[in-house]
């Protein structure tokens, strides 16, 4: 198989963890029944060291000018768990946009745009041969999305839209990829254990079992920039809405809900905790609550979904498939086009994987 040629905007800690990750899991065949951490070895046959970074788009300064193998591990925060070798592939300063909110410039060591000017993004995916393009930046980056978005159909490259803006979702430029016959996936990456999908199993659960829910909270707290950036509620509005309709979607009744991340811990760092709790009735209309709390590292929570989502928009990629990639978006993102349990969704996956389903 080919190498999976993949471009990164926002080189933070789900970046980190991804590049780590191909580096850990480089020995592998594809063969193995089970491995740790990962979903699926192969898919199409395709592994996760066949996934190469050839570009990076960034506006901290401290990471601009170094190759990406040591641009992840500053200013950042998530765990290490892979020593990852020179890649000559330095990051280059992207437009910052709305990328940066006032309250983060510092956080974020922005560069001046007096001393530094940021690249041409669609002529350097070219130059790249980059295929894929990964939307990793700040939550509240609404006209940033849309630019790397206009950026990958411009420069011939397939999106995934890592972050809560309603990109994929959005039946006009999902069309859009569509015309140009470039695959599109989003939005708000589901990670692999996370706050969003442990409490959609618990939704549905209890919808299966006949228990009706009455009222569930969802409150979560971190330590990185991630969570510093939503400490401003304005940055906060699309990633509300997309933890909220992963949730409520299941059931086919409304839920009092309250779900988000509710404040910034710096010393937690890349530690996101999550707390659920949900009550309902049963049998005899008998009260019953549930009460969860779940603490994981974020970043390599989102790796061990994002990899999956890469290898098959190169399945669609090589078949020649363009849009809005229903299937793997239902299963992999909070705020997919369409919504279905995720029994369902993982159905549609194989189905994709195996060339049995389109999209």
């Amino acid at each position: 198989m080919g190498k999976i040629k993949v471009a990164i905007a926002g080189l933070g800690n789900c970046a980190s963890a991804l590049i780590q990750g191909i580096e850990f899991y480089k020995n592998i065949t594809g063969s193995e029944k089970m491995v740790p951490g990962l979903m699926n070895p192969s898919i199409g046959g395709y592994l996760p060291k066949d996934i190469e970074i050839v570009a990076a788009f960034d506006v901290n300064r401290n990471k601009i000018g170094k190759d990406i193998s040591e641009a992840i591990f500053t200013d950042n925060c998530t765990v290490k768990f892979a020593d990852v070798p020179k890649k000559g592939v330095k990051v280059v300063p992207g437009p910052i946009l709305d990328g940066v909110a006032p309250h983060m410039v510092k956080s974020f060591n922005c560069y001046d745009e007096k001393e530094m000017k940021p690249v041409n993004v669609v002529d350097y995916l070219k130059e790249s041969g980059a295929e894929i393009l990964i939307n990793y930046l700040p939550v509240g980056s609404a006209q940033g999305s849309r630019a790397y978005a206009k950026a990958a159909l411009e420069a011939g490259c397939g999106f995934i839209n890592a972050i809560p803006e309603f990109i994929a979702s959005d039946k006009g430029i999902g069309d859009e990829f569509e015309k140009k016959n470039l695959p599109i996936a989003g939005d708000d990456v589901k990670s692999q254990l996370g706050a969003t999908i442990l409490h959609r199993a618990i939704v549905d659960l209890c919808v299966n079992r006949g228990v009706q829910i009455l009222e569930t909270y969802q409150l979560n707290v971190g330590g990185d920039t991630d969570f510093e950036n939503m400490t401003v509620e304005e940055r906060l509005k699309t990633k509300r809405i997309s933890k909220t309709t992963a949730v409520t979607s299941i059931p086919q009744y409304e839920i009092p809900t309250k779900i988000g991340p509710s404040d910034y811990i710096p010393f937690l760092k890349n530690r996101k905790i999550c707390y659920i709790w949900l009550k309902g009735l049963l049998w005899g209309q008998v009260p019953a609550t549930i009460d969860v709390k779940l603490s994981v590292e974020d970043a390599p929570d989102s790796a061990g979904v994002i990899v999956d989502v890469i290898r098959c928009m190169k399945l669609a990629l090589d078949r020649g498939i363009g849009g809005r990639l229903i299937s793997i978006s239902a299963y992999s993102f909070k705020h997919p086009p369409v919504f279905v349990p995720d029994s369902v969704a993982k159905t549609w996956v194989q189905e994709f994987i195996e060339g049995k389903r389109e999209r």
